[in-house]
């Protein structure tokens, strides 16, 4: 098996937190992967030894390939962000959740979380994510303690800060899932806890559980995630969905990422810096009659401010409906991480090639998949 060589950092800090016992040293690698890699340090000759403030350093071997067997610990303690998750994590997340498929489908009874209870924060409002949240839990047998407005109606109102509010609920359940209106705050929530925490959508910035389950359907619609054509549409720019979604999709082969949008330059730098392929157009028939998936997102209202007359702008400015599917291929589908208002017109709904609630059904397997992961393992 593959391993590489690795200096700890001895570095005390919120990045990087070093404990020492009786022949391991172990690293707690990153704000994402708190799990701690421990290992025997290899032998003087071998290795180098460093001392920084007071601390031995020594350099560890450790193992490369990261394990998938049953039982086996999941490599990540929270899911915060897209970029947290390679190709062979994603497979395997895959698999997982045909298997929650399954469970959903014909084992009403599954007891795999029984005994674990899950709190959901919610700073604001959600329906399908918070629901498929808490349905993922009780399917596999876990409880559920939840807030649904808690910027209204927890001590947060009271001026209570997130770390306070974090170390309180940490201490009642086993897992929490945030979601919150500024960009970082499940960033924090992790730094803080001792729990797993998954982010469900953090203002304008990520939300990582929804890219998951986009990548799962497109795997599942099309049959492929190497070599295709995604054509992202709408309030990009304000979009934490398709800013996730676009992370994951730097992870595959020949992929083309198209932007009917406005700006978007964080996402094209990182596509770039990638070697993803991406194009920028203001035409959606053109680019949706050469695309496997136009992902349709709302122009988000709570996002604009006090600027009504921006969201008026952009509001409207790309449409699909009857016209749009006439030109998409037999085998393409249209996406939207819901709700919508008036982006996709109704009509388009009986058509097959119309995935979104497909979509948001597979939002339930991938969250049953992630609760299972992140507090039993593999």
């Amino acid at each position: 098996m593959a391993t590489s060589t690795w200096l700890s950092p001895c570095l005390l800090n919120e990045r990087s937190i070093i404990n020492c016992y009786t022949g391991l040293v172990c690293n707690y690698s990153s704000l994402f992967e708190k799990q701690n890699f421990c290992t025997k340090p290899i032998s003087a000759s071998a290795g180098v030894k460093l001392i920084r403030n007071g601390i031995r350093c020594s350099t560890l071997e450790i193992e490369s390939t990261p394990s998938f067997s049953i039982g086996k610990k999941f490599q990540l303690d929270d899911v915060i962000e897209a970029q947290q998750f390679d190709r062979e994590i994603l497979s395997a997340i895959f698999e997982v959740a045909r298997e929650m498929e399954k469970i959903e489908k014909n084992s009403p009874g599954s007891q795999i979380l029984k005994g674990y209870l899950m709190a959901t924060l919610f700073y604001e409002p959600s329906t399908r994510t918070r629901l498929s949240f808490e349905s993922a839990m009780k399917r596999l047998g876990g409880e559920v303690l939840t807030t649904e407005n808690a910027r209204e109606f927890s001590s947060a109102a009271k001026g209570e800060t997130l770390e306070d509010t974090i170390r309180t609920v940490e201490g009642y359940s086993d897992i929490i899932v945030m979601r919150h209106f500024e960009s970082g705050a499940a960033r924090r929530a992790a730094v803080t806890a001792s729990i797993p925490i998954i982010n469900a959508g953090d203002g304008p910035g990520q939300h990582p559980t929804q890219a998951l389950l986009d990548v799962y359907t497109i795997d599942r619609e099309i049959g492929k995630l190497d070599s295709i054509r995604v054509a992202l549409v709408g309030d990009l720019a304000n979009g934490r969905t398709v800013r996730s979604l676009a992370y994951l999709l730097a992870k595959y082969q020949d992929v083309t990422i198209y932007f009917v949008s406005p700006d978007v330059d964080d996402i094209k730098d990182y596509l770039t810096s990638k070697g993803v392929k991406w194009e920028e157009s203001a035409d959606l028939m053109e680019v949706a009659s050469k695309c496997d998936v136009v992902y349709q997102t709302r122009i988000q209202r709570e996002r604009f401010g006090e600027r009504i007359d921006l969201y008026e702008e952009a509001r409207g400015k790309y449409i699909v409906d009857r016209e749009v599917l006439n030109v998409m291929q037999k085998h393409a589908v249209v996406m939207h991480p819901l709700p919508r208002l008036d982006e996709i017109t109704v009509d388009v709904d009986a058509d097959p090639r119309a995935a979104y609630f497909r979509q948001a059904k597979n939002g339930l397997y991938i969250r049953m998949t992630l609760l299972k992961l992140l507090l039993v393992g593999w």
